[in-house]
């Protein structure tokens, strides 16, 4: 008997199902980072907070004098988990002090990132979020057994260009679905 090989998400977006029971996640659309034997992190993705990256610099360097676009750049709630701790996901070859690679975008959590924006010379494509979602091992693979969140791969488009209202929407276009008509009910056939 052949062993399947698990199916992983990493750089696919979840979207939260109409029927999402926990509040901190409904109507979200989540970018996941990572996903593997040992669990899932990702951030969301269309969830501003009312914090901009002035807020953010001027608890880190108060003397940063920033450009209007700069300073009114949104911040997002990128989850339950350590919402103190921030994370800068974004498109680009650079790579700041604590950047991993995700393949097609990097993640970024030193604060050598947010001085570059503040100067003009960071990363072009960019989402700041306080705090991520993370599942342990198996949980996101149960919560999608589940019909919890629809899954499909992510778009650059979408995280990067898409005003945050529009992003889930689009998210489930790209499967063809329409949010809008499904119901917040869920039931048993």
């Amino acid at each position: 008997m052949s062993q399947t090989k698990p199916n992983y998400l990493k750089h696919h977006f979840l979207i939260a199902m109409p029927h999402m029971a926990d509040p901190r996640f409904v109507n979200s659309l989540i970018y996941l980072c990572d996903h593997n034997e040992d669990g899932a992190m990702g951030l969301v993705i269309n969830q501003p907070c009312d914090l901009h990256l002035a807020d953010i610099l001027e608890q880190l360097q108060p003397a940063v004098d920033l450009p209007g676009k700069v300073a009114s750049f949104p911040v997002y709630n990128g989850g339950p988990v350590q919402t103190e701790r921030g994370f800068v996901l974004h498109r680009g070859p650079e790579q700041w002090e604590a950047s991993m690679d995700l393949g097609q975008l990097q993640l970024t959590t030193s604060r050598d990132i947010l001085l570059d924006m503040a100067h003009g010379i960071g990363p072009s494509e960019v989402l700041l979020a306080l705090g991520y979602a993370g599942w342990d091992a198996g949980q996101l693979d149960q919560e999608l057994a589940e019909n919890v969140w629809l899954s499909c791969p992510a778009d650059p488009h979408i995280l990067f260009e898409l005003p945050s209202e529009e992003r889930l929407l689009a998210a489930a276009r790209s499967l063809g679905i329409d949010l809008r008509l499904l119901t917040s009910q869920a039931g048993h056939a």
